[in-house]
């Protein structure tokens, strides 16, 4: 009895969003990073977590004083079985409120205290610059289509995918790169990851505001000649995409990027237009149809590749 097939095993982006490359990609024997990329790692989370982090680091420090607190004693106004109180002054102590109902009446607590307002000066640095940090990075606002559509453009086969600039203020000296990261076996019979550059028909834009379609030919010389969109799939190629350019806005280089897999091209595919003039000479930018395809002509002969359907 044959074996069951097995199902095609899932394939993830590298260079895609980080949920996707966490998924993709397992690191094992490294070297511990400890508290060393702290800072690294609390400027890439999302806002959410960085509070989530402060508040938790917030309590943990009070709950630690607290409880030295409650050791040792000597805190004014504070009952001496209750750890609430004692947590409540060093929260006092800590945010340098100060209310006075509670105040250090033994040497001990007020070495503690001596001790706590040092942390907390630290502490109160630390989220100071990293808000700050957060808040004065640069940052992109692109959008990048779902997907990449392959047809013919002046009668040549043309890969294509697009990019708008959502915040609408200009880019200045924008630059695309495009580059595919495909597996490839030696003479020596070595198994390697090679990265190939894609060379664009167009690669960089004086000023960019609204729209960019990037185009790549398909010719001889391209890594996506003859091969087929179930070849194309099973390939494991990954296209990479890149795009810096200086924010007129901040005065600041930003950047971008994002990656496409081979089951996301559409073949015989163009996209579908999403600038429009009215009557009165405004333009319209449509970005509910920004990821919307149709049928195109693709001359799949030149790009070595059996037409669909052809004996």
């Amino acid at each position: 009895m044959a074996d069951a097939p097995r199902p095609p095993r899932p394939q993830f982006r590298i260079f895609g969003p980080d949920a996707q490359r966490a998924r993709a990609l397992r690191v094992v024997n490294a070297r511990p990073a400890g508290l060393k990329d702290l800072y690294h790692a609390l400027l890439r989370n999302s806002w959410t977590r960085l509070f989530l982090f402060v508040a938790a680091l917030f309590l943990v420090l009070n709950a630690g004083f607290a409880l030295v607190y409650f050791a040792v004693g000597g805190v004014a106004e504070a009952r001496p079985d209750s750890y609430l109180d004692h947590f409540f002054f060093s929260v006092q102590t800590f945010g340098t409120i100060g209310y006075g109902n509670m105040y250090p009446r033994s040497t001990a607590a007020e070495v503690v205290v001596t001790v706590e307002a040092l942390a907390s000066l630290f502490v109160n640095a630390m989220v100071t610059g990293l808000a700050f940090a957060k808040f004065a990075r640069p940052t992109a606002r692109l959008l990048w289509s779902e997907g990449v559509v392959l047809c013919d453009r002046e009668g040549v086969p043309t890969l294509m995918f697009r990019v708008a600039n959502e915040r609408r203020n200009h880019v200045v000296e924008a630059t695309v790169r495009a580059a595919v990261l495909r597996s490839e076996v030696t003479r020596e019979g070595e198994s390697l990851r090679r990265v190939v550059d894609l060379p664009l028909l167009r690669a960089s834009s004086p000023t960019f505001i609204l729209t960019w379609t990037v185009m790549h030919q398909v010719t001889q010389d391209s890594p996506f000649f003859g091969l087929s969109p179930e070849a194309l799939a099973a390939s494991g190629m990954e296209l990479v995409v890149t795009l810096t350019g200086l924010d007129d806005t901040l005065g600041q280089t930003i950047h971008d990027r994002t990656s496409y897999l081979g089951h996301q091209v559409a073949y015989g595919a163009t996209f579908e237009d999403i600038i429009r003039v009215t009557e009165h000479g405004q333009r319209v930018l449509d970005y509910g149809r920004f990821h919307a395809v149709k049928p195109a002509v693709l001359s799949w002969e030149a790009m070595g590749v059996p037409r669909p359907g052809a004996p």
